[in-house]
């Protein structure tokens, strides 16, 4: 009889899971309940829908982001050259038209002859087969009432926000002017320059805004740091978003010839270029609200906002107290092993998500054919975050991706790009090791090329 897993959800971290199992040769229902049924922030009917940013974060292998992708790379992801393939200019980050890239990752799905897709809702953790919940933090309220009788435990909750985003055409290019920081990157960014008084007026408008009401939640729930909303992030003082999203260093406005006192950035949101997203700028305001206070933004005092920003509630697990390092639900609480993945184990991030996707469905399947599990490095950004995630925290919280996660070189190296450089040489070395040991090295000669080009147009 042909071996079946079932993995629910098609997001980033379902569809990595679901391809990586078929990979193995076994046959995977995947269910996603879109059209039938949309969360309140998703809007579109594709696969891997991004909905907070369409960056991906750093590319670089000397940065956290970027070595989380080459790991990612060398464990045979889909996203990773889904999102090579069809990104935008964004400096040293990988940004993505988001259409594009969820069109490109349904289309492999679909086309997969080991993965049968189901367009439809799912609202019980009884399978006849192993399988991965990936449903994300916008659970459906029937499926997260499932979870929560499967594993009697409380799960954490934190607001999320996405940021507005504005037509090119509306941008004032008198005012803006198109640079990335250092020089890095090709202008990749529009940036719109404040001076003292008008980043003043404009701070004092953003913490005095009225926000739209939240119906669903108490004021005992945490703001997500990874999405922290513009305008909770100015409350916390008047210099934070001129040292955070809104800083102006490496940036030089054309007009003076000098540093901006503030800068606000805009960020390609498609491949034609005809929108953009303001950078770091997730909101809870209301849509009258973020026209005013948003269009007070030098260069975007006639902006068309074609979408505005919207905020709603994440759910997550307790983590630590339920999940291994494998992302497999601890006990034998079910008739077949289950495994979860995704923003909702408290990963942070989009790669993340889709890294623990990733893992869990490496581990389902090489449970399912009696293959010796991976036993990710310490060193490497994948096994740190599996670890994370796993390891008992009286205040647990989600993580993304960071050097800090990782143990400390043997040797103390002064130069911090330097030093990051070589950890990353160091995750990247241990983790084929592992992958060699286990007779998995099938994506090892894609990973090599892309390191050789990244040093081609380094050097």
């Amino acid at each position: 009889m042909d071996k079946k897993a079932v993995v629910i959800g098609g997001g980033m971290a379902g569809c990595e899971a679901a391809q990586i199992i078929a990979s193995y040769g076994i046959d995977v229902d995947l269910y996603e309940q879109k059209p039938a049924r949309f969360s309140p922030a998703h809007k579109s009917e594709g696969l891997a829908e991004l909905v907070c940013s369409n960056s991906l974060k750093a590319s670089r292998l000397g940065s956290a982001s970027g070595l989380l992708k080459e790991e990612m790379r060398l464990m045979g992801s889909l996203l990773v050259p889904a999102a090579e393939k069809t990104a935008v200019a964004a400096g040293g980050a990988l940004a993505v038209d988001r259409e594009l890239f969820s069109a490109a990752v349904t289309r492999a799905v679909s086309e997969n002859p080991r993965i049968r897709l189901h367009r439809e809702e799912v609202d019980t953790l009884s399978f006849d087969c192993p399988a991965v919940v990936a449903t994300g933090p916008l659970t459906s309220d029937k499926m997260a009432e499932a979870i929560g009788r499967l594993t009697g435990e409380e799960s954490l909750s934190f607001f999320d926000a996405a940021a507005p985003i504005v037509s090119a055409e509306s941008v004032d290019r008198s005012v803006v002017f198109a640079a990335s920081r250092y020089g890095r990157g090709e202008d990749d960014y529009l940036n719109c320059p404040m001076n003292k008084e008008e980043y003043e007026a404009f701070f004092d408008a953003l913490v005095h805004a009225e926000q739209a009401p939240r119906h669903d939640v108490d004021e005992k729930l945490k703001v997500y740091e990874g999405c922290m909303p513009i305008e909770v992030m100015a409350r916390r003082g008047p210099d934070t978003i001129r040292f955070g999203p809104l800083k102006p260093v490496g940036l030089r406005d054309p007009r003076t010839g000098h540093r901006p006192w503030a800068v606000v950035q805009l960020r390609k949101e498609n491949a034609a270029g005809t929108m953009y997203n303001l950078v770091g700028f997730q909101t809870n305001l209301k849509w009258g609200e973020q026209k005013r206070v948003f269009s007070m933004i030098p260069g975007l005092q006639d902006a068309e906002f074609v979408r505005y920003g919207v905020m709603h509630r994440n759910t997550f697990l307790n983590s630590p107290k339920l999940l291994g390092p494998d992302f497999r639900l601890l006990g034998d609480k079910t008739a077949n092993p289950l495994w979860f993945a995704g923003q909702m184990t408290g990963v942070e991030g989009y790669m993340e998500s889709a890294m623990s996707g990733l893992v869990a469905g490496h581990a389902l399947a090489r449970e399912m054919l009696g293959l010796a599990p991976f036993a990710l490095p310490e060193e490497t950004m994948c096994g740190a975050l599996c670890r994370h995630v796993s390891t008992p925290n009286a205040d647990f919280q989600p993580m993304g991706a960071n050097m800090g996660l990782l143990p400390p070189l043997p040797e103390r190296v002064r130069d911090k790009k330097l030093r990051y450089l070589q950890t990353a040489e160091r995750a990247i070395n241990a983790l084929k090791a592992e992958l060699a040991e286990k007779d998995f090295t099938g994506f090892f000669a894609a990973s090599e090329a892309h390191l050789r080009q990244q040093a081609e147009e380094q050097a």
